[in-house]
């Protein structure tokens, strides 16, 4: 096995504490020496600072916007034409199938399309766009890193750097100077707070890390934070929540297909599993990725079966993601049910070292949004 990539920012993690795990194939902070609990309440009260320079930066470059989006739009079923400038918006690519290759941010630069995918598919996403796309160029960039300032203090803690972050909304793009270079901001990310991320040149990273850590609302968040923000939000975990045995609407993402790819519309169709997507997005599916709150202090995690009773033998479905949310207060989990059981308000149950326990199905997120619209 290879040793794990390093960030532009790995001698600032080690600086500062951090607990180092391999992900993703490279060397990422778990967490830091106040710990998973205090650094996702510090994140959801004030503001964290993460590293996701791990994650894929593409540029798809053509003739005009129009040239690459519509090339875009034979992988993605949703509307990159349609998509103002400076704008970002979700994605995800699929294949034959409907499953998801996985799911992706990109934004409308003008002359480009800038992507952004998860680390542990960047060299399988670029490789297939290029291939796929032969009438426009895809670039992978290497030489910038990638910070995720998180928290309702985030726009404060930026604004000091640039004042000009705070006319931006919730998926606003924007190239800013920061630190004494041009960084590419979206005001984004996957926690459910308001917040930004930022593409900073390489050699530029730490200075900009450090640069937001000297404010007091500040602190460095490692990856176990990260995915219990996640958690909380409802968002989804490549590799976990999703994956290509999933479509789209299985894994109720439906929101993310606009009326214009959908039957129907006017470019409807046209991408990869085209025709189990609209079938599935007209008709429904046997299953649904669903809400869970297990009932009791215990977390139900990745794994755990679901049953419909506490003798029925037949699994009705599977966690795919779960742990304790510390905002909640409680364990929460996420996962798939057959469409049966997938109703708000219905009581399953997960079987955990022997017993079966009960979980009731609720909305998603399990926290308020607090995005700036």
């Amino acid at each position: 096995m290879s040793e794990p990539l390093l960030t532009p920012l790995y001698d600032l993690h080690i600086k500062l504490g951090a607990r180092m795990v391999p992900f993703a194939g490279y060397s990422l902070p778990v967490q830091y020496p106040s710990g998973v609990m205090k650094e996702h309440s510090h994140t959801r009260e004030k503001a964290g600072l993460f590293d996701v320079s791990h994650m894929g930066q593409v540029i798809v470059s053509g003739a005009d916007y129009d040239t690459v989006a519509t090339a875009l739009e034979r992988l993605i079923p949703v509307d990159v034409l349609g998509l103002g400038p400076d704008r970002q918006r979700y994605g995800f690519l699929t294949d034959d199938k409907g499953g998801i290759l996985d799911d992706l941010m990109f934004s409308n630069r003008g002359d480009h399309v800038f992507i952004v995918v998860n680390g542990a598919c960047k060299a399988s996403d670029i490789s297939y766009m290029q291939n796929a796309l032969p009438d426009v160029t895809v670039s992978e960039i290497k030489d910038r890193a990638l910070l995720a300032l998180q928290g309702p203090r985030a726009e404060i803690a930026l604004s000091t750097l640039n004042p000009a972050v705070k006319s931006m909304r919730f998926m606003d793009v924007k190239s800013l100077n920061l630190v004494g270079t041009s960084c590419w901001v979206s005001r984004s990310g996957y926690t459910g707070e308001d917040g930004f991320e930022i593409s900073v040149s390489a050699d530029h990273a730490t200075v900009l890390a450090n640069a937001l850590l000297e404010n007091d609302d500040v602190e460095p968040i490692g990856l176990g934070a990260r995915d219990s923000l996640r958690l909380e939000s409802g968002l989804c975990l490549y590799g976990h929540d999703i994956d290509d045995t999933t479509t789209p609407v299985e894994g109720a993402l439906n929101w993310a297909i606009p009326k214009v790819r959908r039957l129907g519309g006017y470019r409807s169709g046209g991408f990869p599993g085209a025709n189990t997507i609209l079938r599935q997005l007209d008709s429904g599916t046997k299953r649904k990725r669903v809400g869970l709150l297990p009932s009791g202090r215990a977390p139900m995690r990745e794994g755990v079966k679901l049953y419909a009773s506490q003798e029925d033998k037949p699994s009705i479905g599977v966690i795919t993601s779960g742990g304790f949310g510390p905002t909640v207060g409680s364990p929460v989990a996420m996962g798939y049910l057959a469409t049966d059981y997938a109703t708000v308000g219905t009581q399953v149950f997960g079987e955990l070292r022997g017993s079966r326990l009960p979980l009731n199905v609720v909305k998603m997120p399990f926290i308020p949004a607090n995005f700036k619209r």
